[in-house]
């Protein structure tokens, strides 16, 4: 049969979206008597969309989110600044556009790290290659990487990522070569490629974790301008806020 023929061959071109829709598609094309050039664009959609997901599945595998999240499921009744549009606006990548840092402040617990991975997993899905990486274990993964001979193919890999977010920057003081090797990756990236950047600290007092005045000033100049500030605000916990949605969905299954 002709739809065999062109399974086999969509098969061997590793067309793989061709192949799963092609008898669907053909069937369709038969029961609304559709010009074949019609038959033709729906079964390339299907081999664009069939691509663009695996592109974005293999991008989130490699960015290393330590979690799940999606913008879609953001609580925007947690977070009065924080509107609906605020988080329509940050779907449509308008700080990648603009080549824009996009800091996100908050106290713990209010939900910096999951949008930062929401917004992550947006950036894979639209094919942009994305690594997220908590600042303490940025700075292990470099003396890591010095100790093998590793350092400047490392420093070349974050330099080279479309987006880079870093978690929790703040969480403590950094030393004189831990400000040097994060100066190195973002002087490379200034106004070529954006970071997402959470932290407890507020801008005005990131100078004061680093050792070295001049470094620290050069680092925060790099990652305040030009930037997009996100605060978050509120003294409940956004994870307690996650976890009891996700107990009532359960609890609501069970009753089902």
């Amino acid at each position: 049969m002709m739809l065999d023929q062109v399974k086999n061959l969509s098969y061997q071109m590793r067309l793989f979206g061709i192949h799963q829709a092609c008898e669907r598609r053909a069937a369709e094309a038969l029961a609304q008597q559709l010009h074949p050039l019609d038959f033709l664009r729906l079964v390339l959609e299907e081999e664009l969309l069939a691509r663009k997901y695996r592109t974005a599945k293999a991008l989130v595998t490699k960015a290393r989110f330590r979690f799940r999240a999606d913008l879609e499921d953001w609580d925007v009744t947690f977070h009065k600044d924080l509107t609906q549009a605020k988080v329509k606006e940050l779907a449509q990548l308008t700080f990648l556009h603009n080549l824009e840092n996009l800091l996100i402040v908050g106290k713990t617990g209010l939900g910096k790290t999951h949008l930062a991975i929401a917004l992550g997993k947006r950036l894979c899905q639209e094919g942009h290659p994305t690594v997220f990486l908590p600042v303490n274990f940025l700075f292990e993964e470099i003396q890591a990487a010095k100790a093998a001979g590793r350092y400047l193919n490392y420093v070349r890999s974050l330099i080279k990522t479309k987006v880079l977010i870093l978690d929790d920057l703040g969480l403590r003081n950094y030393t004189h070569e831990e400000a040097t090797s994060l100066i190195d990756i973002l002087e490379e990236r200034y106004h070529k490629a954006p970071l997402i950047i959470t932290s407890q600290v507020d801008p005005q007092g990131w100078l004061k974790l680093f050792e070295d005045p001049v470094i620290g000033e050069a680092i925060v100049d790099r990652l305040i301008h030009p930037c997009q500030k996100i605060t978050l605000k509120g003294e409940k916990s956004y994870r307690e806020k996650i976890s009891e949605k996700k107990t009532s969905l359960k609890n609501h299954g069970d009753l089902v």
